[in-house]
């Protein structure tokens, strides 16, 4: 008699297919937001002042959030009607090719106020393809575990991030070290969007070769799937969707106050050489996969609403140390800072995968966890740096992480608020 195989290399590939994805998204994310607190201001948006510039770029930033909604209806739309696999394909195809594009734009210097107009036309490109990455991935793996490994599978995604922040960081450190600041700002900030082409082109090639979830193929033999399943959402699950966007807000607070505006504070009005940070920041993002795995195993030994609630009270705690710790003048309290956040997020981020399609049917699964992941992303990810960086401009940047713990306070509503669905499978 065959002793079981371990479910972890058995479904080696699938798992593989959710990472690769997200950690296009992240690496793609992160490039974009690391060039956008180095270079895109005066690049794309001339202005008065240094701060104004900084600021303009990560409005360019947030645009990518405000498109993901608006991808997660179009693509959920497919998703829950034809599956999972090519809805996840043709994403993460436009995804890649909006990252690739970027590399090659003209800045405002030569072709004027076309440049930031072409610029956000392809982040919103990236943001329209990345509205159901997340959600298509996070089904891709929780609808192919088995009994009592969800969480463990759905974690496979959030692993995504650490590694698509580790090559973008890595990247950025290395042409950091070997490229004059001169010819970084001229066209070496362009090679990490060329770059992503090849993680894009391996992640399509894995994903063409899987086949379609259990979950989804088992509920298309009951019933046919709802003609519109937004409509059906909206209509019958929308305290689920309004429950799981307050649930995903701290994570996304946390990521991107962690990386690009600290980044941007770090070498600017703090001071530190832009290589330094970088390292700290490298050295800082292995405990994000800490804390995914650690929140997985938990949340697959209790449950992920337990793991969720202690992230969400965790980042209550964490904003009133955040700017302090930033701003502190010490390199190692900056290190320990960013560690501690981003084992946090990792909490409030590994047991999403598990813990939202609990909250839909499987028929309209699709779409029901990625318009709430992306809303709850416009909140978290775009207006949270935005109004850090005006608090910054204003002389108030130890305040920023009061941002962090009003963030984790939502999703600590949204988790207690939110009903598992009775048909969620």
């Amino acid at each position: 008699m065959q002793p079981n195989p371990n479910p972890l290399k058995a479904n080696a590939r699938i798992l593989t297919a959710a990472l690769v994805g997200t950690a296009v998204e992240f690496y793609d994310f992160y490039i974009y937001a690391t060039a956008a607190a180095l270079v895109f201001g005066p690049l794309f948006f001339p202005a008065e002042s240094a701060a104004a510039q900084t600021l303009f770029a990560f409005m360019s930033f947030g645009l990518a959030f405000v498109a993901r909604p608006v991808g997660a209806v179009a693509f959920g739309h497919f998703g829950d009607r034809i599956g999972r696999k090519s809805t996840l394909v043709a994403s993460l195809l436009l995804m890649g090719t909006s990252t690739l594009l970027i590399g090659f734009l003209p800045t405002y210097a030569m072709v004027g106020w076309v440049a930031p107009l072409l610029l956000c036309v392809l982040r919103f490109g990236q943001g329209f393809g990345l509205g159901v990455e997340w959600g298509g991935a996070a089904l891709l793996a929780v609808e192919n575990a088995p009994k009592g490994w969800e969480a463990r599978f759905g974690a496979a995604p959030q692993l995504g991030a650490p590694v698509g922040f580790l090559a973008a960081n890595g990247l950025f450190l290395l042409l950091g070290l070997y490229l004059s600041d001169a010819d970084f700002k001229a066209w070496g900030w362009r090679i990490p969007f060329v770059a992503s082409s090849v993680l894009v082109g391996l992640g399509l090639w894995i994903r063409l070769k899987i086949g379609e979830t259990p979950a989804f193929r088992e509920a298309l033999e009951k019933a046919p799937p709802p003609s519109v399943p937004l409509a059906t959402v909206l209509s019958r699950h929308l305290g689920a969707v309004l429950a799981g966007t307050g649930g995903v807000i701290a994570c996304f607070a946390i990521f991107y106050l962690a990386t690009a505006y600290a980044l941007a504070q770090g070498t600017g009005p703090l001071g530190y050489a832009r290589e330094t940070f970088l390292s700290v920041q490298l050295a800082a993002n292995c405990f994000l996969a800490f804390g995914i795995v650690s929140a997985a195993l938990h949340a697959d030994r209790r449950s992920p609403r337990h793991a969720l609630l202690l992230g969400a009270v965790a980042t209550v705690a964490l904003g009133l140390a955040f700017g302090p710790g930033l701003g502190s003048g010490s390199l190692w309290l900056v290190f320990l800072t960013l560690a501690a956040a981003l084992f946090v997020m990792g909490y409030t981020y590994g047991p999403l995968g598990s813990w939202l399609p609990t909250l839909f049917p499987v028929t309209v699964r699709y779409s029901g966890i990625s318009v709430a992941f992306n809303t709850g992303g416009i909140l978290g990810g775009a207006v949270t740096p935005i109004l850090a960086q005006m608090l910054a401009a204003e002389g108030l940047g130890a305040r920023a992480g009061l941002l962090l713990s009003a963030a984790g306070a939502v999703s600590l509503l949204g988790i207690i608020l939110a009903r598992p669905s009775s048909a969620a499978g």
